[in-house]
């Protein structure tokens, strides 16, 4: 080898040499000098991480806690979180990554602190479907039944509706509420339903963006502890879990669901919170309702002892799951047999009422819900174009339809009418005939009606009699798989 030659390896040898010491000592600097429970406060080669996971190599509780803390402090650009989060939809997380990535996130921010109550706070959360109301009857019968329920909710999201956006259908009625008033509401009456704060779970929400924008939503591992980390920081002790099924829900096959159902109940058990799934069917709208004022006045009709049988039946059976882990029910029958008696002597109601009034809404709504609460000016009546039975209910078609009349939002800066939605009249299995009425679209504005108009007839399959499907599909516990 020539001189030269020699000459120009040793000098990059040097600079090389040179570069990983400077990368040492950065990373001895961070790790030594600037540690914060566990984790420097550096980037420390971020980069890596985003390879390991790439690779398939599994992260340790360090790295994801590490990545979480330093993208909450804005140490991480964005464009190398959302290269983490597409490598985690493809690759994955184990079970333990899975329970120290939530982990991590429900730590970024406040958990909340119920144990002046001397009970065990419980909740219940549901993984979205069309005409889900189930949230509004059952929290307050719930809490008459003796277990605090602090209900921190979201809003819609794209076809399925969102239970602050039912909530604040009724005349003044504040989910934004402070911390005072909360704690208020825990003690008085022991339900508060409530939106998330900044202080709960910062992270998530963050991140939760980035997915929306780079196609990462429907990772199990990211759904899961988008969940959880929220839930979790509500401070409770336990958790239901209602996975929906079908064609209104984001998991369309039972295998899927339950993959779901069992990565929630893993991580609520990890994180010490008592934890069970209900796999629920979504292939047809819940009750007859479907907008946002609609289905509180259903939700009302409930609380009322009466409603339709399928909201009433998940009521009692979430609602005798959450008696059960909350410490009152001896068995989940017994913990039923306490929501059906509170729901027909009306005392489930009078705390929802008293939970209306305590949040700033109008007590008119519930005891008058069609005089108080906002209604359409227009109802335009839809009909069967043939002869047979109804066969299938394109669910997700219908929650599109209720979007497209205003009840959702297409953009998060779009206003939602309160008003307006779909009035189921038939159900899957009805036998009809060209001219049946099938459902009322409620609207304010002509032009919306007629394109969700289209969707609903597109949606409503009309022919032979088709298999029914359960209403319970399955239970999980921490147990694994105990059917219903």
């Amino acid at each position: 080898m020539s001189t030269h030659l020699l000459v120009h390896a040793f000098n990059f040898r040097q600079r090389d040499l040179g570069s990983m010491c400077r990368r040492y000592r950065e990373f001895a600097a961070g790790w030594n000098g600037g540690y914060s429970h566990g984790v420097p406060r550096r980037n420390m080669l971020f980069t890596e991480t985003i390879q390991k996971k790439r690779d398939g190599v599994e992260l340790t509780d360090a790295e994801l806690e590490m990545a979480i803390q330093l993208f909450t402090r804005d140490e991480i650009p964005d464009y190398q979180m959302s290269a983490f989060l597409m490598a985690v939809f493809f690759r994955g997380m184990s079970r333990r990554e899975m329970g120290s990535w939530t982990k991590a996130m429900l730590h970024s921010g406040t958990i909340l602190d119920w144990s002046h109550l001397g009970k065990r706070c419980v909740d219940k959360h549901s993984t979205g479907g069309v005409g889900d109301k189930i949230s509004i009857p059952l929290a307050p019968a719930v809490a008459t039944c003796g277990v605090p329920v602090p209900m921190i909710s979201g809003r819609g999201l794209g076809h399925t509706g969102g239970t602050l956006d039912k909530l604040e259908a009724i005349p003044g009625f504040k989910v934004r509420i402070e911390s005072a008033l909360a704690r208020r509401c825990m003690e008085e009456i022991g339900v508060a339903m409530m939106g998330q704060t900044e202080e709960i779970a910062p992270a998530d929400r963050r991140l939760y963006a980035l997915r929306d924008a780079t196609s990462t939503v429907e990772s199990i591992p990211l759904i899961a502890s988008s969940i959880m980390s929220k839930k979790l920081a509500e401070g409770i002790g336990g958790l239901v879990l209602d996975v929906k099924v079908g064609s209104g829900a984001f998991m369309k096959t039972l295998e899927d669901a339950t993959r779901l159902a069992e990565t929630l109940v893993y991580i609520g058990e990890y994180s010490g919170c008592r934890t069970v799934a209900r796999l629920t069917r979504m292939d047809r709208p819940l009750g007859k309702m479907i907008g946002n004022a609609l289905e509180v006045e259903e939700s009302i009709e409930v609380l009322r002892g009466g409603g339709p049988a399928d909201v009433r039946a998940l009521v009692v059976a979430l609602g005798g799951e959450m008696l059960h882990l909350g410490g009152v029910a001896s068995t989940v029958k017994t913990g039923e047999q306490c929501i059906r008696e509170v729901l027909d002597d009306g005392s489930a109601l009078q705390t929802f009422r008293r939970m209306v009034e305590l949040q700033g809404g109008n007590p008119a709504a519930v005891d008058t819900p069609k005089q108080s609460l906002p209604q359409a000016q227009e109802i335009r009546t839809v009909t069967a174009k043939e002869a047979g039975h109804i066969r299938a209910v394109d669910t997700k078609e219908m929650g599109v339809a209720s979007l497209l009349l205003g009840a959702g939002r297409v953009q998060k800066t779009d206003r939602i009418d309160p008003a307006v939605g779909i009035e189921m009249l038939c159900e899957v299995g009805d036998v009809v005939a060209p001219g049946t009425p099938i459902c009322r679209l409620h609207f304010n504005d002509r032009s919306r009606a007629d394109k969700a108009e289209e969707r609903v007839v597109q949606a409503i399959d009309v022919g032979q009699p088709g298999a029914e499907t359960a209403l319970f599909l399955g239970r999980i516990t921490g147990g694994g798989h105990n059917g219903d």
